[in-house]
């Protein structure tokens, strides 16, 4: 039984070390090595070139996203009695928790008037206003928008989410389905999507969207590139539709020299690095998914192909 990590190297090298002293029953190879493809158990991969020939590996039990998405992969060219099963481990939440507050701070504060007055050496001071006075809405209450809007709430701003099933949530004002959806996004100062992508959510970010949001409404991407219309997202802010946007995900990423989003006066990018997982904390919960898969028990993170997350 053996295991392969495809991603990043030198992060690889953290769960290497980390599968040694926990699990050292299991051999760890970094891709390309395989070791011998008859052992190869499970693939923890952020990329889908891993999977293109699975057939190679005739005794594979599981796949394991190493990152909270799992839209990069074709679900076509997994075998139906293979699990995938999507990261959900404690790194990619701090993460995420810690970025969209920045971000929903930087909106709330005046961050990106600033930057672009530094830019154009001019000095004005705009209005404080109570973060109680801001509504904040997230897109998508799975278990990252959960701890998001949790966050958001206990600094005091107004929060609000919504989902499709509508899960409560203490302190956090809860919308449901595509009826509530309109009134969702009437009260939301600023808008952090953290749905996944699908092809019900693909280019939701766009000009009908945006004009159900509040005249001079911020903008917060950390689901996914595609989720976004390019060019609506233009029209809205040249129009003063919405104020500003913070976009940790782009489509390509990196966006090619000369789009228009890099000198963007109202566009602040991140190189999507809202939330990332920590190889320590990340290979634990894998190693737990794996134990648990022996023992047919439940695994956390497991991915319904139907909804496609």
């Amino acid at each position: 039984m053996s295991f392969i990590y495809h991603a990043d190297r030198q992060r690889g090298l953290r769960w290497k070390r980390y599968f040694a002293v926990h699990a050292p029953h299991i051999p760890f190879h970094i891709w390309p090595e395989t070791g011998d493809p008859a052992a190869v158990r499970f693939i923890g991969t952020w990329s889908p070139e891993a999977l293109e020939d699975l057939s190679r590996f005739p005794n594979l039990e599981a796949i394991f996203s190493i990152g909270a998405g799992i839209d990069q992969f074709d679900l076509t060219r997994i075998p139906p009695q293979i699990p995938l099963i999507r990261m959900q481990e404690p790194g990619i939440v701090s993460t995420m928790r810690e970025y969209v507050l920045m971000a929903a701070l930087g909106i709330h504060r005046n961050l990106v008037d600033y930057i672009d007055q530094q830019r154009r050496e001019v000095y004005e001071i705009f209005d404080v206003k109570p973060v109680a006075e801001t509504t904040i809405g997230v897109l998508g209450m799975g278990q990252l928008g959960t701890a998001v809007a949790s966050t958001l709430s206990s600094i005091g701003f107004d929060c609000r989410g919504w989902s499709r099933s509508g899960k409560p949530l203490q302190g956090v004002q809860i919308f449901k389905g595509e009826q509530e959806l309109g009134a969702f996004l009437a009260g939301c100062n600023i808008l952090v999507c953290l749905l996944p992508l699908t092809d019900k959510t693909r280019g939701i970010l766009n000009s009908s969207l945006f004009k159900q949001l509040p005249v001079g409404a911020g903008l917060i991407n950390v689901g996914r590139g595609d989720h976004l219309v390019e060019a609506d997202l233009l029209h809205a802010l040249d129009s003063g539709r919405l104020s500003s946007a913070v976009l940790d995900v782009q489509s390509p990423e990196p966006l090619p020299k000369g789009h228009p989003f890099w000198q963007h006066p109202r566009i602040l990018i991140t190189p999507h690095i809202a939330s990332q997982t920590q190889p320590e904390s990340a290979a634990a919960v894998l190693l737990e998914n794996i134990d648990n898969l022996a023992q047919g028990k439940p695994v956390s993170g497991l991915v319904d192909r139907s909804r496609g997350y």
